[in-house]
């Protein structure tokens, strides 16, 4: 047995600790002459303000960085232009992971030369990052990406109409700052679709074919916070027990994914997110239950009975609280969820069957894909994406 395991340097979590980032920034920020933070925002005004308030307090000259939507690659290229002109010397992402994964590329490339394509994976030469980051703190305003301490950073290139990443050890932040008291007043439809992002990834990286000991215990309590809670938090948002178990299954799946890989689910996620005005967890709750189906179709056609499909029998013991749980049980609990939670068809999105062909191209072309515990045929990876239309 051999596997790696890194995350952020640090983290912080609970209720209320937005209140300390002032401190930990001005922490962060000692020895630097005329230290300037540059906030990366893609929240409320309100958020905005009380981060402001703190970092001012503690006399850290800033500028801001509005993200609305997710970030493609010019966004993140003026971004840093923005961040080099004002001399930034620590960057805070605050927000979903759109603008976490914003802050994290403008770190990046705050302080490596050459054009951000340079480093893009699929569409770039992928060439690795030579330079540590501008230092980054990295605040997380949903339950769903666990951006706050992957490796990655996800960004739209219309031109090529898909979704690629920005990837490096050193993209992981300083610091990640989860506080549940920043969820509280998500909209229920933001609630579901961040909520099955976080579930999804966790039930990605526990069957991944590179999963391992450490991401299998931190996957196990995840799936179970997050099958308890997320209804709960969907049905009443000040609900302050099922906020904490989101907001701690959200960062246990980025945890997880970071160190274990995901699966068809995220490999097809890209594609779609590229070619479609469509959200990623709502894509993410759209594809896992046909996924999963396919999936355990193919372990038992192939006879492969070994441990992939066992965890597939433990994640339906997970999530029904059952003993005696299996595979089908799991999968029909995460139906049955999406159906509660409005999930919308991929076909909302704007999605056709004749659009099937390229998705499926691009999706066995993307990196997450890699991760599926078996390798599915063109046919079942049309058969998933029929299904979810």
């Amino acid at each position: 047995m051999r596997f790696e395991f890194a995350t952020a340097a640090r983290i912080v979590f609970g209720a209320g600790a937005l209140g300390e980032v002032g401190r930990l920034a001005a922490e962060m920020a000692a020895g630097q002459k005329q230290p300037h933070v540059l906030v990366v925002s893609g929240c409320t005004a309100g958020h905005t303000r009380s981060l402001l308030d703190l970092l001012k307090a503690e006399a850290l000259e800033c500028c801001v960085l509005d993200v609305q939507g997710e970030p493609t690659v010019e966004f993140v290229q003026n971004g840093t232009q923005l961040a080099r002109d004002n001399r930034c010397t620590l960057v805070i992402g605050l927000g979903g992971g759109s603008a976490l994964d914003t802050g994290k590329a403008i770190a990046a490339m705050a302080t490596n030369s050459g054009d951000l394509l340079d480093y893009l994976e699929v569409i770039g030469a992928g060439r690795a990052l030579s330079q540590p980051p501008v230092p980054y703190i990295a605040i997380a305003t949903t339950a769903g990406t666990g951006a706050e301490v992957t490796r990655n950073a996800v960004l739209a290139c219309p031109p090529h109409r898909v979704k690629v990443s920005l990837r490096s050890p050193l993209l992981l932040p300083r610091l990640a700052l989860v506080d549940p008291e920043l969820t509280y007043d998500l909209p229920p439809e933001i609630t579901a679709s961040t909520g099955m992002d976080a579930l999804t990834q966790l039930i990605e990286a526990f069957v991944s074919a590179r999963a391992n000991p450490l991401t299998d215990a931190i996957c196990r309590e995840g799936i179970q916070r997050a099958s308890r809670s997320l209804l709960r938090a969907y049905r009443d948002g000040h609900d302050t027990s099922a906020r904490q178990d989101m907001a701690t299954a959200s960062l246990f799946s980025g945890l997880a994914l970071a160190n274990a890989g995901l699966g068809a689910v995220h490999g097809f996620a890209a594609s779609l997110g590229g070619m479609f005005h469509a959200p990623h967890g709502a894509v993410c709750a759209a594809l896992i239950p046909h996924v999963m189906s396919v999936n355990v179709k193919a372990l038992r056609a192939r006879g492969q009975k070994g441990d992939s499909l066992s965890r597939y029998h433990e994640i339906g013991r997970l999530v029904t609280g059952d003993p005696t749980g299996a595979a089908d049980d799991a999968i029909r609990w995460v139906q049955q969820v999406c159906t509660e939670l409005a999930i919308p068809r991929l076909r909302a999105c704007g999605v056709t069957e004749a659009d099937l062909p390229v998705l499926i191209e691009k999706g066995r072309a993307a990196s997450s894909m890699k991760g599926n515990p078996i390798a599915l045929t063109r046919q079942e990876l049309h058969e998933i994406l029929a299904r979810a239309l």
